[in-house]
């Protein structure tokens, strides 16, 4: 068990510029989404779009609610997994709120799902994780993450094609996905320990890429191989996939419009690829363009494709921030684990450098 810091004497989290999204980051996704609703109020019945959200089944609303429910325990069920005779391991609705607090962290610092792993690793540690066994377990479920996002690209793709309506312009981002989702997880397969010595002197100044690399070269590198392991975290990363598109086809049933199981997963993925590639935060307007255009072509009217999609939203980024922000700055605000070892080769800090234990409050 572990014990929390005194609060009279305990450090101040650290304040980095890094750690949040630039303003114009946000500026930009919300322009893009007023320029959606802009374009849509020109070309549908505002009235019909109205009623559409207001008079939506909340049978449907519910299934959908319990849908995402079920994303959070298989994300959590990924870390469980990866955590796997460790004496120290958290129960599963343990691991459930770090879901959230993870949500939050890649949705407001758009990182390629780094920023949101490197925030649960720390606070495993801070639980009783060994410090090496907690990055392993989020380095497994990152790559389990690209993995999942690969197949379930090239599923989309698949279910296009088989229903006869696969755009070729689809094969673009889908091809640099494909080239991302190979590239994380060759990377942490690949360097793993010797990441440190990749390392020039330079960057080892840099207190955080430092205590990232220190991390990294704690990783027990046999926790990081397995193909049941590797099975088992890819295929819940997957069902994660499989419920957010059926949370789509459930909000989309609440507005009274029934769509092919093929489509709505095609649209789903396909907004969550251009969305990832944009590099907006939390896809902001990029998301909702892409699933509206894509639902569209496939012959769903524009506004029950627009309610839809902004309640999808609704339930998978809008109403998760606040209890997500909470989770996370309860998570940024717990006791620090201990200092990460000076990396080989690395010069000690001066005492004037301001990577040398400053804390900045906020």
């Amino acid at each position: 068990m572990t014990t929390q810091a005194d609060p009279a004497h305990a450090e101040p989290p650290p304040r980095q510029r890094d750690a949040r999204s630039p303003a114009w980051a946000w500026a930009a996704g919300a322009l893009l989404l007023l320029a959606l609703v802009f374009v849509v109020r020109h070309v549908s019945d505002e009235r019909r779009l109205a009623a559409l959200a207001r008079d939506a089944e909340p049978g449907w609303l519910a299934l959908a609610a319990l849908l995402q429910l079920g994303t959070y325990v298989c994300a959590a069920a990924v870390w469980h997994r990866a955590l796997a005779g460790e004496p120290a391991r958290p129960r599963l609705r343990q691991l459930v709120p770090l879901g959230l607090a993870k949500l939050f962290t890649d949705q407001a610092v758009p990182s390629a799902g780094m920023s949101g792993t490197l925030l649960v690793a720390r606070a495993l540690a801070r639980r009783g994780i060994p410090r090496g066994r907690s990055v392993a377990a989020m380095l497994v479920g990152l790559a389990a993450f690209y993995l999942a996002y690969a197949v379930a690209t090239a599923a989309a793709l698949l279910a296009l094609w088989r229903l006869g309506e696969l755009d070729r312009v689809l094969l673009i981002p889908a091809t640099v996905l494909g080239l991302v989702s190979s590239a994380v997880p060759a990377a942490i397969f690949g360097f793993g320990r010797r990441l440190s010595d990749h390392l020039p002197s330079v960057l080892k100044r840099v207190p955080a890429i430092r205590e990232a690399a220190a991390e990294l070269a704690e990783v027990p590198l046999g926790s990081l191989f397995g193909l049941r392991l590797g099975a088992e975290t890819v295929g819940l990363q997957l069902a994660v996939f499989v419920l957010d598109a059926a949370t789509l086809g459930a909000v989309l049933l609440a507005v009274g419009t029934a769509v092919s199981p093929g489509v709505v997963f095609a649209s789903f993925v396909f907004a969550s690829v251009v969305a990832t590639l944009a590099w907006v935060p939390g896809g902001l307007g990029t998301f909702e363009g892409t699933c509206v255009a894509l639902l569209s072509s496939h012959g769903v009217a524009v506004e029950p494709a627009l309610a839809a999609t902004l309640l999808l939203r609704g339930f998978t980024f809008w109403l998760p921030m606040l209890p997500g922000l909470w989770l996370a700055r309860r998570e940024m605000a717990g006791q620090k684990p201990p200092p990460a070892p000076p990396l080989p080769g690395a010069q000690p800090a001066a005492p004037g450098d301001p990577g040398a234990g400053s804390t900045r409050t906020r």
